[in-house]
């Protein structure tokens, strides 16, 4: 059965889980957590990708993220790829490091958001890496530890977070800490990580009443949400991935796409370089309608026009705001 493709949408929240091949270690000292995190806090900022919630644990790690300027496929790709890469020099070994695809969870912000904060950041207590709150309020290999003002390990968006506890730092992380509290006894929580009508219902009790009562809820493993919720999240990748095709169908490659933003601009981003405002420009419009409009992933669009990934995903936010301002569509 072939592999459903990443749901993803400007803004959208995000629970990624990645883990070693075979459950084995992917970090096994504080040597390799260190370099994970490097590389995602330069990642993070390259790409504008917020995080609010994250945890380290020997064999795998979680990530509660928020898109930005380029999917967080892109995102995890650059991140996987390359810890990889250094692990395996590290370590002196080869071979892949991690098990099959990340799993990546599009989340109801509004609903979840606390609750997965909450989740991720007791991952430590819950795996003994820790045995005591106090004791994960210090732990450097989670984000729990960031929001309680102990360390500051990763570019991460306290913020959206504390400011749901109060107005002033001091008693947003009293509430904030209460509230971990409160779900250190829950254990694991299937209705947040389990199957797709599992989470798209709130837990299989939920799902038994529902169809108890002759309602079929619409689930999706991909997403972590109400009914309504998923069902619209779908329309839109839906919508999306028939305009993706639509357009390719009507011949949009990348040199035909190239025609199209010198017809706009009157210069061609695959034939020019340099600093000029009009290049710069073409280049931003180009890269914009690549990743959005195409699906293109970054990789080959900075292939295309000899940048780096980095450049790209600036590139593509630029991009979006000058299509904007100014109507284009393709």
């Amino acid at each position: 059965m072939p592999r459903k493709a990443r749901i993803d949408a400007a803004g959208a929240l995000h629970h990624v889980i990645g883990r070693g091949i075979e459950r084995r270690k992917i970090f096994h000292d504080d040597a390799d957590r260190a370099a994970f995190l490097g590389r995602l806090a330069r990642i993070l900022a390259e790409t504008r990708t917020d995080c609010l919630a994250w945890a380290l644990i020997p064999n795998h790690f979680h990530l509660l993220l928020r898109t930005g300027a380029v999917p967080i496929a892109t995102v995890m790709r650059r991140l996987l790829t390359g810890y990889a890469q250094d692990y395996n020099r590290r370590h002196h070994r080869h071979g892949q490091l991690f098990q099959n695809r990340y799993k990546s969870i599009l989340c109801q912000e509004e609903t979840y958001l606390l609750e997965l904060v909450r989740y991720v950041h007791l991952n430590p207590l819950r795996a003994r890496l820790v045995q005591t709150l106090e004791e994960l309020d210090a732990y450097p290999y989670s984000g729990h530890s960031v929001l309680m003002g102990k360390t500051q390990a990763l570019r991460q968006d306290v913020d959206s977070v504390l400011g749901q506890f109060g107005a002033t730092v001091r008693t947003a992380r009293k509430g904030y800490r209460a509230f971990v509290e409160q779900g250190a006894s829950q254990g694991r929580r299937y209705d947040l990580v389990g199957g797709g009508l599992i989470r798209s219902t709130g837990g299989w009790k939920e799902v038994l009443e529902q169809r108890a009562r002759g309602i079929r809820t619409k689930g999706d493993e991909r997403i972590l949400g109400d009914g309504p919720f998923v069902e619209q999240v779908m329309r839109q990748s839906e919508a999306r991935l028939e305009r993706h095709m639509r357009l390719r169908l009507e011949g949009y490659d990348l040199p035909r796409l190239a025609q199209e933003v010198e017809a706009r601009l009157g210069i061609d981003p695959l034939a020019h370089r340099g600093r000029y405002r009009g290049v710069v420009e073409a280049r931003r419009v180009f890269c914009y309608w690549a990743v959005h409009e195409l699906g293109w992933n970054g990789t080959a669009v900075a292939h295309a026009l000899g940048l780096t990934q980095a450049a790209v995903s600036m590139a593509v936010k630029e991009g979006e705001r000058i299509v904007r301002e100014r109507g284009w569509s393709l």
